[in-house]
């Protein structure tokens, strides 16, 4: 009985992972798939380095390209990381009609109607189930599981960094800085969490699951994003105040004028469940037209979930290959992608959070709800915080009624020009009760 061969581009924390899956699960895997799924062949950096698993190493290369021309290897798994040697192994392997499967968003978001195109010509598969939510069976459930359905609109936490740092932010009473530092301790942000805290990983995802919900491609540079590196305790208090917690979602509504994309830190009511998705783990969140809400959760990162993610796309590409259709079944939920613009973020309507802090002056306050009427926002709640020493600056926290985003920037900037702010105003945007999540 034929062996699936493949070939490992990478052996950092989810390639050992890969390993140990095979190794461990070996038996029931073949009992699953009808054979045996061996590597052959991995391509690394560096002979010399240290490994998280034992190799063979005679199975060790540095040539990439050696691996991918192998005529004994079936499928290409790319764990390279990073896009460009990335998208060049891709396509290569593309050229030599070898399967991929690879858990690379940024790869995809940003090539992904270069890579996708050129697979289905060529009569291979792309399979990416560990892109988006590492171990949680996102990618399988939108592409297959919800194939006849209608998906509306879906919120996420597609980030692990982020929400184990709010999530301690919340209970902790903390600063940013300082849970930033233990997550780099515990393993759970990278030595430079920049992609994580800025939100530009979770862009990345949020492109793909775009493509998969909706049909449609995206620029990923064209996604509103913000990071939640300016999110201070006192946010986390108020928002306990009012029944809510701050999360870092990932937010997409297929409407009739186009698509909404955001990325950004949000209260969300406390009753949500997203808003009892703790720590690391991941979490999205999709209402559809038959199935109406489901929510799909679990550990989103980390090398073991992620690792089986990549085994699982193995082993349905296996199945492929033995079953003769391998090259012939839809990557992306749909054929063809219909093209549809990105809304512009000036003209979201929400609730508001702004936490200004002011000189301890008469007047100051009065003069900022005046320009903010002026420009049309409507306010809610204002609560104001005496300094505890004199000269200090004041805090004052308004919640808006629903607000257009544009309206509220000029008024910001209004404010910033005539109120002489103590440091630049903290906007957090507020998800009304009422909304499906």
């Amino acid at each position: 009985m034929k062996e699936i061969g493949v070939g490992l581009l990478g052996l950092g924390n989810v390639g050992a992972g890969v390993i140990k899956v095979l190794a461990d699960n070996a038996a029931a895997i073949e009992a699953r798939l009808g054979t045996q799924v061996r590597v052959r062949a991995i391509a690394v950096r560096s002979l010399d380095k240290d490994r998280l698993v034992d190799v063979d190493p005679a199975l060790l290369t540095t040539d990439v390209d050696s691996v991918i021309d192998r005529d004994d290897i079936d499928i290409v798994c790319e764990l390279i990381g990073g896009i460009d040697r990335a998208k060049a192994a891709v396509l290569r392997a593309i050229e030599r009609r070898k399967h991929v499967v690879t858990a690379n968003k940024a790869l995809l978001a940003e090539h992904g109607e270069e890579l996708f195109p050129a697979a289905e010509s060529g009569g291979v598969d792309i399979y990416y189930e560990a892109a988006v939510c590492g171990g949680v069976p996102v990618i399988r459930t939108l592409r297959e599981g919800l194939a006849s359905d209608r998906i509306d609109d879906f919120y996420g936490i597609v980030n692990g960094t982020s929400n184990f740092v709010l999530s301690t932010m919340a209970k902790t009473g903390l600063d940013f800085d300082e849970v930033l530092a233990d997550a780099q301790a515990r393993g759970y942000a990278e030595a430079d969490p920049a992609l994580d805290v800025s939100g530009k990983d979770a862009a990345h995802k949020l492109a793909i699951l775009i493509m998969l919900c909706f049909g449609t491609g995206v620029d990923v540079d064209e996604i509103y994003v913000e990071g939640i590196d300016r999110l201070a305790p006192a946010d986390f208090r108020f928002a306990e105040r009012i029944g809510s917690v701050i999360k870092p979602l990932v937010i997409a509504r297929n409407t009739p004028d186009g698509i909404e994309a955001r990325v950004h830190p949000t209260m969300i009511p406390a009753n949500w469940m997203l808003a009892d998705v703790p720590g690391a783990k991941n979490a999205l969140y999709v209402h559809s037209y038959a199935l109406g809400a489901s929510m799909y959760y679990g550990a989103g990162a980390g090398m073991m979930p992620t690792a089986m993610a990549v085994v699982s796309d193995l082993i349905e590409v296996a199945r492929n290959v033995r079953a003769g259709v391998a090259g012939s079944l839809p990557l992306r939920s749909y054929r063809a992608l219909v093209h549809r613009p990105v809304l512009d973020i000036a003209g979201l309507r929400s609730r508001y959070y702004l936490r200004f802090s002011v000189p301890d002056r008469p007047g100051v306050l009065g003069r900022l709800t005046t320009i903010l009427g002026k420009h049309g926002i409507s306010i809610a709640q204002v609560v104001q915080d005496m300094p505890e020493k004199d000269g200090r600056p004041v805090v004052v926290v308004v919640v808006t009624h629903e607000a257009v985003e544009g309206d509220l920037r000029e008024a910001l900037a209004d404010i910033g020009a005539s109120a002489g702010l103590g440091e630049p105003v903290q906007v957090i945007r507020i998800m009304p009760s009422a909304a499906h999540a």
